[in-house]
């Protein structure tokens, strides 16, 4: 039935990315606030707690400031740790694994706003008829260890820190502080206040210069690079951290040709080489965000799948692989479709 209405795995997470950066970006103001606290603070994706009508709030938030406001604190004042200090973090935390022992890291690929943004600025670059760089196995492992450096400072580090007074308390939530997500998703609601600089302080001015400035970056980036804040986002490494225990899963099992064929790194978003060169648990890499590309471009029939508790959900087909690269290239170029560079270049010289 789906498949009469998305023809491809790629339409419908598309679909289903649309409609989640309309509920993380506005669904509070259908919800209400109150309403929306209440839900959960703690989804696994980039879903900013700074947009006055979002319909959930993103995990690192809610780490940052139970780690500046209740665990550093606390840590100080070993006498009133008590049961009311870790509830709120142990709830939080309890949200967070009930909503990713189900999905794994699909709240990358298929729910987060920050993603859905990147990938419709990517589509864009395509039409413009920009070149697409990616990252060679020589180089992509310069880039991965980045997330999980922020991750320990940003996110858990500077605020554990400000809470327990040996740093000062404007870096209580500094990722949030630079994530662009901040930023693009208030924009999407035509606030601007989070593009204003704070100058009270040298800490606040800084943060709010590299925020801007990475969110800047980005968006740019995005036009010719797939998915380049992901790449270093800590909620990704957050994620990675247990993405083994969540019954769904990315298998690849062996294959002859593996070696010589390559579609499926070359369909991978996140430059993850490792998917054309091995198998088993070392094909479902740290970065993968489980959008599913690669089992549509793999061309031999269940040499990949998504499985949940063993089951497979999508698996490679060679029929459904000969219909998607009628649609797109696996880098993500549309097939018979005008690009407008092209077209503009045309008119000039005709």
């Amino acid at each position: 039935m789906l498949s009469k209405i998305f023809p491809t795995l790629t339409r419908f997470r598309f679909t289903i990315q649309l409609i989640m950066l309309f509920v993380t970006v506005y669904g509070g103001a259908l919800l209400g606030t109150y309403t929306v606290d209440r839900i959960s603070q703690a989804l696994p994706s980039l879903a900013c707690a700074y947009d006055k009508q979002t319909g959930d709030h993103c995990i690192l938030i809610v780490a940052q400031h139970q780690l500046h406001h209740r665990i550093g604190e606390a840590l100080v004042k070993a006498q009133e740790i008590t049961l009311n200090v870790f509830i709120p973090t142990l709830i939080s935390v309890g949200v967070f694994f009930s909503l990713f022992f189900f999905l794994n890291k699909a709240f990358c690929g298929w729910v987060c706003p920050m993603g859905t943004v990147q990938e419709v600025v990517f589509r864009i670059g395509r039409r413009l008829g920009r070149p697409l760089n990616r990252f060679a196995p020589g180089n992509v492992g310069k880039v991965r260890p980045v997330k999980w450096l922020m991750l320990l400072v940003l996110v858990l580090g500077l605020p554990l820190m400000a809470g327990m007074g040996t740093a000062s308390n404007e870096l209580g939530d500094p990722y949030c502080q630079v994530c662009p997500s901040r930023l693009a998703t208030t924009l999407l609601t035509a606030d601007t206040e989070q593009i204003a600089l704070r100058t009270s302080t040298g800490i606040n001015f800084f943060l709010g210069a590299a925020g801007n400035a990475l969110f800047g970056f980005v968006i740019i980036a995005a036009l010719a690079v797939r998915l380049p804040f992901c790449r270093i986002c800590p909620l990704l490494s957050w994620n990675a951290l247990f993405q083994r225990l969540s019954p769904m899963q990315l298998v690849k099992k062996q294959h002859d040709k593996c070696a010589k064929c390559g579609v499926c790194e070359k369909a991978c978003p996140m430059d993850i080489h490792e998917i054309g060169q091995e198998y088993g648990k070392k094909a479902f890499h740290e970065d993968c965000t489980l959008c599913g590309r690669c089992v549509e471009y793999c061309p031999d029939d269940d040499v990949i799948q998504i499985k949940f508790f063993g089951i497979k959900l999508f698996g490679s087909s060679r029929e459904y692989y000969k219909q998607r690269v009628k649609l797109e290239t696996p880098e993500g170029l549309p097939k018979n479709k005008v690009i407008w560079l092209a077209q503009a270049k045309e008119n000039q010289h005709g």
